[in-house]
């Protein structure tokens, strides 16, 4: 029987060779969007529906992300600083009632290491219970103790959001030589990976190394196994691989509609 989750892994080491001129000097989970890190909104989102206890699988420019959590109360509060032997300071901001209760466990998986293998390093840490795992640069209006609720039922070792992508193309019909209707950018059928997982212990043990791609043989074993579960998502989602996709998320943010705010 699953326990209820209680540890959020979020997979903050990649390279992000996809959009070059944002990760150039920065890792791609603090690419902003509306100011705040891509990360600082998959951390809200979680948050949200009561998941703060944080595993960032840190690998390329990972000490930007240390950095950025280790002064966050700086940064969101007006302050006085007291010099003296032990410098004390006296914070006037305050940080959302949510956010009080970040528990943050940074975790050096490599510059080079696979998902898999970033995973597989945080082993020590994620062994005592189901666990909920997700990448660095997707947001989503998913709702997340559903999800669990979805994987407690199922029974599976694993369980993935499965959502629909629509194109990057539009597409039109014809008929006869003649075009009879033109969709900008529809939803194709089928899902892909949302990047959203929840995961028993035991899929730790399917991971061998730090070459180990999870998307690959690790997923492949538990569909042989019968498995892996699908909790199907119809809502929004949104990955940022590349600039134009932080652009895009930047538009919806500033339009005051962003679906995965789910917090105030």
């Amino acid at each position: 029987m699953t326990r209820e989750p209680q540890k959020v892994v979020i997979l903050c080491g990649g390279l992000g060779t996809r959009m070059r001129e944002e990760t150039e000097f920065r890792p791609k989970p603090m690419v902003e969007v509306g100011g705040r890190p891509i990360l600082w909104h998959i951390m809200k989102m979680y948050s949200h529906h009561g998941y703060r206890d944080f595993v960032l699988a840190l690998g390329y420019k990972g000490e930007i992300i240390v950095d950025f959590f280790e002064s966050y109360r700086r940064r969101c509060s007006d302050y006085t600083l007291t010099l003296s032997d032990s410098p004390d300071r006296e914070y006037f901001g305050h940080l959302d009632d949510d956010e009080r209760h970040w528990r943050i466990t940074f975790g050096w998986t490599g510059a080079e290491t696979m998902t898999g293998g970033r995973l597989r390093r945080l082993r020590p840490y994620l062994q005592d219970g189901t666990f909920l795992t997700t990448y660095g640069d997707g947001v989503s209006d998913v709702n997340i103790p559903d999800v669990v609720n979805f994987h407690r039922k199922s029974g599976n070792q694993a369980t993935l959001v499965g959502v629909k992508l629509p194109t990057t193309f539009g597409v039109l019909e014809e008929d006869g030589g003649k075009v009879t209707e033109f969709r900008e950018k529809p939803v194709v059928d089928g899902r892909i990976n949302g990047g959203f997982f929840v995961f028993e212990p035991s899929v730790l043990e399917l991971l061998r190394g730090d070459d180990e791609v999870l998307e690959d043989q690790p997923l492949r074993t538990l569909v042989q196994r019968g498995q892996l579960g699908v909790y199907r998502h119809d809502g929004f989602w949104k990955c940022m691989d590349t600039v134009k996709d932080v652009k895009a998320a930047n538009e919806i943010w500033h339009s005051g509609r962003a679906p995965w705010k789910l917090w105030r």
